[in-house]
């Protein structure tokens, strides 16, 4: 009898102990300047151990832990239903243990898409859509890409991790980013074929707060992939800003295979904005001011991801990551990664300003 009290007790505890966290998580979701203060205090506490404990290991921690959850979770049902038990117990075990994982996710590193945004943080004046200054930022871009042009056969990635390293460094402070540790180290991910099926070039892994890579990347591809997933463990959840800090830190790097990457990796978002914003003849035209070797390079990258991709499963996560992402405060959902133009056009305007 006294076994069974103390056994209620525990089961007690840890539901008040659940019931407080969710208070929290939802407490600092309905504020910025809460949001902002577990980015910047309680955050970094997290990395500092989790991701200290996952890098001791060479495989994605966190892609074993969703995987083995999944697995769990299914082998419990069928499990509970050949031993027909109450569905009220199973069904209240499997969701205490997603409200588990719920909370796990957002302290660990969730909460940072709840933070303040870009402009309010960094005190960079928003600037409102211009297209003489669209077409400016266009043709310094353009001529940037083209004169960063390197044929990238193969990629150092210990120079890589010294490079973005170094360059967190140097603005973390700036942008309200976690120092780099370092420890930290990319993982592959556990089942690279379903990603590459899906065009997914890396990943944040948020219960050990590791940066997962698609081991299928090319080459010219893997230092600004390395710097935006990077800057999601530096506590940026923003698709877009991780964009920005990919291409601020690696545009400055000294090695010009990095330089190139991100120039590079930049040209997406810009063709895809330049679509919407220029007349179709003077997109047209501008496309021509790129150069063959740039073209060529961007063409077999897309020829190369095409090869892999698979429309129907691909189709499925794009939807599934949209209302993820929406979700949790991102409006714009997948929009939000060509939303980097916005940024860097602001970040250019503000630098040029401070300078008289």
């Amino acid at each position: 009898m006294i076994e069974v009290k103390n056994w209620i007790k525990r089961i007690r505890l840890r539901w008040v102990i659940l019931a407080v966290l969710l208070v929290f998580v939802w407490t600092v979701m309905a504020s910025a300047v809460m949001g902002e203060w577990y980015a910047r205090v309680v955050y970094p506490l997290f990395p500092a151990v989790l991701s200290r404990v996952s890098s001791l290991f060479p495989f994605s921690v966190g892609d074993c832990f969703i995987y083995g959850s999944i697995v769990g979770l299914l082998v419990y049902l069928i499990y509970s239903i050949s031993r027909k038990r109450s569905w009220k117990i199973v069904t209240g075990r499997m969701l205490e243990y997603l409200l588990w994982v719920y909370v796990w996710f957002y302290m660990a590193w969730g909460l940072n898409y709840f933070r303040e945004d870009f402009f309010t943080r960094t005190q960079i004046p928003y600037s409102a859509y211009s297209a003489d200054a669209f077409r400016s930022f266009l043709s310094a871009y353009t001529d940037s890409l083209n004169a960063s042009f390197v044929d990238v056969q193969k990629m150092d990635q210990a120079v890589v991790a010294e490079e973005v390293g170094d360059g967190y460094q140097e603005i973390a402070g700036r942008f309200g980013l976690v120092s780099p540790a370092g420890y930290l180290r990319p993982k592959p991910m556990l089942i690279p074929s379903l990603m590459s099926g899906v065009g997914v070039l890396g990943y944040m892994g948020p219960f050990f707060t590791e940066y997962n890579l698609n081991p299928d990347l090319l080459p010219v591809q893997y230092p600004f992939t390395y710097a935006h997933e990077m800057a999601h463990l530096l506590g940026v959840s923003s698709e877009a800003e991780a964009n920005l800090y990919g291409f601020l830190v690696c545009s400055r790097s000294s090695v010009p295979e990095i330089r190139f990457s991100a120039y590079f990796s930049l040209l997406p978002y810009l063709l895809g904005n330049a679509y919407q914003l220029l007349p179709e003849e003077e997109f047209e035209a501008w496309k021509n001011t790129i150069s063959p070797e740039v073209k060529k390079a961007y063409n077999d990258k897309v020829a190369y991801w095409q090869a892999l991709y698979s429309p129907t499963i691909g189709d499925i996560q794009d939807t599934v990551y949209n209302w993820f992402l929406k979700g949790n405060n991102i409006p714009t959902g997948r929009k939000n990664y060509s939303e980097v133009v916005a940024l860097l056009m602001a970040l250019r305007s503000s630098e040029r300003a401070n300078d008289l």
